[in-house]
């Protein structure tokens, strides 16, 4: 059994999602890549949700869905999160709101998913001054809950994401329920926003796509934001492809004052409605190319929860390339967490989340409020 010390040391980390990920060999849309994930999906029937559906390591990421929801966070070129606070008016502070919730969005690789968290598993990053914790909530449905807060730029991150996917035959779509807050402590504004859908085409060209509205709203400032994502439906066109249409208007009146232009793999622009004066806002090279991969800067800090501990000799398989090996290990993490589970259902035992309290319901959803006010720095950083 290894100790506390050898759980840091045993982490695997991998490099981030970025731009330059899609590049990869992996991301050829082959017709072998093809046959196989069909034949993955043929006993599965259109409109049924993929929430159970287990993918062997062949189809996965080397790195868990909690870190890759960390990744759009604290993984970044452009400390685009602390200037939404140096804004000067409430119009300054909702456009650069804007430019950051672009930032999250990254370009997915066709074929491959990273792995779905066991319930209880965290993980935890630093950037800075900026400090990141997530923790799985629920297994069934799947549900993850993040927290940052950043002291020195008064910012607080609650976010809690419920992925919801279903195979509609030629396609998945997931739909990402639960809302994402934004917290200017000392401006006492809190912008909410939601997440677009993610589609997985398969014919008649094979991608991978972030599609539909979002809407970003302050009800301190009576300002709103709606933006729309926007992908070719059948074969790519770059006019169209990764697009964004949007506008920034007054809630009340419903007064438009900018609209939005671009692409959120490229760049994105507003041009403001009275004088049709346009400035860029975002630009896609500059803050998602060559990012860092984070680090274990405090083995002893890394608690047995974390993400890169308990995925570690799967993600150590399949970045060597020894798929027997990797379904082995991940079988291995599966397994013990079925063991858990019962465990727990033979004792009439409830599981609690250990960072957030969470709730359920009809009219609300699912919400993740978090245990303590500030998130300490981790063990793991990603260096300026």
């Amino acid at each position: 059994m290894l100790t506390e010390g050898e759980l840091g040391t045993n982490a695997v980390l991998t490099a981030p999602l970025s731009l330059e990920g899609e590049d990869s060999e992996a991301n050829n849309g082959s017709p072998n890549l093809l046959q196989r994930i069909f034949s993955l999906l043929s006993s599965v029937q259109p409109g049924s949700d993929l929430i159970r559906l287990q993918l062997p390591p062949l189809f996965n990421l080397p790195k868990s869905q909690l870190q890759c929801y960390g990744e759009s966070v604290y993984c970044i070129n452009t400390d685009l999160l602390s200037n939404c606070n140096h804004g000067e008016s409430p119009l300054d502070r909702i456009i650069s709101v804007i430019a950051w919730n672009i930032s999250t969005l990254r370009p997915l690789t066709f074929g491959l998913a990273p792995y779905n968290p066991v319930l209880g598993e965290t993980h935890h990053v630093s950037r800075g001054t900026l400090n990141v914790l997530l923790e799985q909530v629920s297994h069934h449905p799947p549900v993850t809950a993040l927290h940052a807060t950043d002291e020195k730029a008064n910012i607080e991150l609650i976010w809690c994401h419920s992925p919801i996917p279903k195979f509609c035959g030629t396609h998945i779509e997931t739909e990402v329920h639960g809302v994402r807050q934004l917290n200017l402590l000392d401006k006492n504004e809190t912008y909410a926003m939601n997440s677009p859908k993610l589609v997985i085409r398969f014919l008649p060209v094979p991608g991978v796509e972030w599609l539909g509205n979002t809407t970003i709203r302050c009800k301190e400032t009576g300002l709103e934001a709606e933006l729309c994502y926007r992908g070719s439906s059948y074969f790519p066109r770059r006019s169209i492809h990764r697009s964004i249409k949007g506008k920034i208007f007054r809630s009340l009146s419903s007064q438009t004052i900018y609209e939005i232009n671009g692409h959120w793999d490229r760049a994105v622009t507003i041009k403001k409605f009275s004088n049709e004066s346009v400035t860029t806002i975002y630009n896609a090279n500059e803050v998602l190319s060559g990012l860092k991969t984070p680090i274990v800067e405090d083995p002893k800090g890394v608690l047995p929860s974390e993400s890169a501990v308990i995925w570690a000799e799967v993600s150590q398989a399949i970045l060597q390339k020894c798929w027997e090996k990797a379904r082995e290990a991940k079988t291995v993490v599966e397994e013990k967490q079925r063991e858990v589970a019962e465990e727990r259902k033979l004792k009439d035992e409830n599981w609690v989340p250990k960072h957030f309290t969470v709730s359920h319901s009809k009219e609300n959803g699912w919400e993740c409020l978090p245990n303590v006010k500030l998130v300490p720095p981790a063990p793991i950083v990603v260096t300026l």
